[in-house]
């Protein structure tokens, strides 16, 4: 039996066989499928995990006085505060005696502040006030012109203004309530820069950016993407927290552009496995990346607890004609002891923070039980993290 089987034919088959396939297609259901997220979340600037060598703020401090209390200031033993006050007067030409003075509306303070990169004078800064004597609040209180000094003993800033405070006291004694500190206040933008205090960087050869946390792999991968960005090697890793730019080969028309283009820049950041533990709050905090070998879990509790309780009896023989009886206290002692049965709980290999965490709720454990388990899951080889107990 022979086929006969044109081309012609075979082409007008294929035409509807494609037609069919197509209308087939089109009557599914479209259904759109995010991008994944999981490299996007990870990505981070460069200049929220770096800072330029050079480039920082400069801590500064004061010694002034807050008046205008009302009686809530120094007390009359705080003496340098009466002395401070004896000082100023003299400089707007009244002498007054330090030991004849007596004023419960003043307090000694001192004022912090910090001085930014390129600060110019006449930028306002905002300052905290804090008392140094024994004040019971600075509410309402006004600070008088203080200098502001840096490391180096210069006069940088002077502040003066009127306090804010967080906090609040009402009342005295046992009648009286206090809402968080009322004996530090800030000043926003209560200080003025005297002394210009900028950095320049138009003479940099080397731009130097320090890692916020030290990572060789994170280093390496910045050096990696400020090359590409300049298609050159301009950058190189010199150790773990420290990333060397020449600005020769860069060939940047200045230096605050170069930094601008590096800080631009995005990349993956390599979170250690670590987990940090304060024992004296309960916090646990732990990265996503710490990885679990297989271990086991038993957890238990014993509490024993012990009541007294104290009765008052009455005298089992009547008094005697002319005395009273007299009641006895008695003590009642109850003792309860409570053996909850232990629970138990295994991780496989390859076990993550979410499970672990999952586990441990499952048996019943509370924050300070979570501290303990983890140091001995750590001392046992299971954990494959760096545990920080602070």
């Amino acid at each position: 039996m022979k086929l006969k089987f044109s081309i012609s034919t075979f082409i007008r088959r294929s035409r509807a066989l494609c037609a069919l396939a197509l209308c087939v297609i089109c009557s599914l259901p479209m259904q759109s499928f995010p991008a994944s997220t999981s490299d996007t979340n990870r990505m981070v600037l460069v200049r929220d995990i770096t800072s330029v060598e050079g480039i920082r703020e400069n801590m500064l401090v004061g010694y002034g006085l807050v008046v205008g209390l009302s009686g809530t200031g120094d007390r009359q033993q705080t003496i340098f505060t009466v002395q401070t006050l004896a000082n100023a007067m003299q400089k707007m030409g009244v002498l007054i005696s330090p030991s004849a003075v007596v004023v419960k509306n003043i307090a000694a303070v001192f004022v912090t502040a910090s001085l930014p990169p390129f600060a110019r004078p006449g930028a306002k800064l905002d300052v905290t006030v804090s008392s140094v004597g024994d004040a019971k609040s600075l509410e309402g209180g006004v600070l008088l012109m203080s200098a502001l000094h840096a490391p180096d003993g210069q006069v940088y800033a002077e502040a003066q203004g009127p306090l804010v405070l967080g906090g609040y006291s009402a009342g005295s004694g046992a009648n009286g309530k206090q809402v968080n500190a009322t004996t530090v206040g800030t000043i926003p933008e209560g200080a003025i820069v005297e002394r210009d205090a900028s950095v320049d960087i138009s003479g940099f050869k080397t731009v130097s950016l320090l890692l916020r946390n030290p990572d060789f792999s994170t280093a390496e991968d910045i050096a990696n993407a400020v090359n590409l960005e300049f298609r050159k090697p301009v950058a190189a890793a010199l150790d773990s927290s420290r990333v060397d730019i020449s600005v020769t080969e860069a060939s940047a028309a200045s230096v605050p552009m170069l930094i601008s283009r590096v800080q631009k820049l995005s990349l993956k950041v390599h979170t250690p496995a670590k987990i940090v533990i304060n024992e004296r709050t309960g916090t646990i905090v732990m990265g996503g990346d710490v990885k679990l070998s297989p271990v086991s879990v038993i957890h238990g509790s014993l509490s024993i607890q012990v009541v007294t309780r104290y009765e008052v009896s009455q005298p089992l023989v009547a008094p005697l004609k002319g005395n009273a009886g007299q009641p006895v206290v008695v003590p009642d002692t109850t003792v309860s002891v409570n053996d909850a049965p232990a629970q138990s709980m295994r991780l496989d290999e390859g076990a993550n923070v979410e499970e672990l965490v999952s586990g441990l709720h499952a048996i019943g454990t509370t924050a300070r039980d979570v501290v303990a388990i983890l140091q001995a899951i750590k001392a046992e080889g299971g954990m494959q993290a760096d545990l920080e107990v602070q």
